[in-house]
C-alpha cells in the first residue's frame, strides 16, 4: 500500500516551484511551463466555458493560442501567499499579465491559486495539480 507523502514543503520550495511556472509563462516557454504541472492537473480559468480536466486539455488550448500569434510580453506576481500542509501547498497571488496577439496587445490583472503536491522527482520537490484563475474585483466593476 502506498502512503501519502507527509513532508511539509518549506515556503522557499513552494516559491521556487511557483516562480518556475510564472517565469516560463512570462517567456511563453511551452515546454518549461507545462513541465511544472502533473499530467492529471486540472485548470479553472474564468474566460473558459468549462474546467480543463488534464494538462493535455490545457496544452491543446495553449497550442491554439500560440499558433494564432498569442504570446506573453510581461508577467508580474504580487501579493503572494504560501500555505503549506503535509504533502503539499497552496500558492496564491495577484498576477498582472501583458500579452500580444492577432487582436493586438492587451493587459489584465487576475488572482490565481496553484495547488502543489509533493513530488520527489521534480526540481523543487513539488508538482502543480490544480490552477485556478479569477478576475479581480476591480476588473468586474469595469
Amino acid at each position: 500500500m502506498h502512503s501519502a507523502p507527509t513532508h511539509t514543503p518549506e515556503q522557499a520550495e513552494v516559491l521556487a516551484a511557483a516562480d518556475a511556472i510564472i517565469d516560463a509563462f512570462a517567456a511563453t516557454d511551452t515546454d518549461a511551463y507545462f513541465a511544472g504541472f502533473a499530467d492529471d492537473a486540472s485548470f479553472i480559468f474564468h474566460p473558459e466555458a468549462a474546467r480543463l480536466n488534464s494538462r493535455a486539455e490545457y496544452e491543446a488550448l495553449w497550442s491554439g493560442w500560440v499558433e494564432s500569434g498569442w504570446r506573453v510580453t510581461a508577467c508580474t506576481s504580487t501579493d503572494r501567499m504560501v500555505q503549506t500542509f503535509p504533502g503539499g501547498a497552496v500558492f496564491s497571488h495577484t498576477v498582472a499579465t501583458s500579452i500580444d496577439s492577432a487582436d493586438g496587445p492587451d493587459s489584465y490583472v487576475e488572482r490565481e491559486s496553484i495547488i502543489f503536491r509533493a513530488a520527489e522527482d521534480q526540481p523543487h520537490g513539488l508538482i502543480a495539480i490544480h490552477e485556478h484563475l479569477s478576475m479581480t474585483p476591480e476588473a468586474t466593476e469595469a
